[in-house]
């Protein structure tokens, strides 16, 4: 079975997205991290754009790209004595968070295992926005809005934090 050229876009962006996404976890300075997250959004992007989703991938690019600019700022603005010194950055937790980790990844590879997997690809929709509008004011109604309110919250507590006292 040859390998297409899709496969090997998908496969370099996934591993760009999971390399991303560990150094997140990984680096030691909040900034570092924050832009690291921006290069794992920018893979899930470049994915939905693979799978023809561009709806998906653009909001994406726009929503959480964007939302992390922000959210550099923020975290430089409200954590400036954190990044000064040097905080110790393990804890008794971390050998049982690890343990975790591999049983949850070695349950994932179970299950991923065990999915018959369809042998030729699904025909994609004409309307794929259209579609996604549809299932957000109809199925998926009360999650979007509670996802709505939610994000409402959010926004009222960080200009609460913000603001000066």
């Amino acid at each position: 079975m040859a390998i297409t050229p899709q496969q090997v876009v998908f496969i370099l962006l996934s591993v760009l997205t999971l390399g991303c996404g560990l150094m997140v976890v990984l680096s030691r300075n909040l900034f570092h991290s924050a832009l690291w997250l921006v290069g794992s959004f920018f893979g899930v992007a470049a994915l939905y754009g693979l799978l023809e989703a561009e709806f998906l991938a653009v909001a994406q690019i726009l929503i959480y790209i964007g939302a992390i600019a922000t959210l550099i700022v923020f975290a430089t603005m409200l954590t400036r004595g954190m990044m000064l010194g040097r905080m110790k950055m393990s804890n008794f937790q971390s050998g049982i968070s690890g343990v975790v980790a591999i049983l949850l990844l070695g349950l994932l590879v179970l299950v991923l295992l065990q999915v018959s997997w369809p042998t030729e690809a699904l025909p994609v929709p004409d309307d794929t926005i259209a579609m996604i509008g549809n299932a957000f004011v109809s199925a998926y109604v009360i999650p979007f809005e509670v996802v709505s309110v939610l994000l409402l919250v959010a926004l009222v507590g960080a200009i609460m934090i913000a603001r000066e006292r």
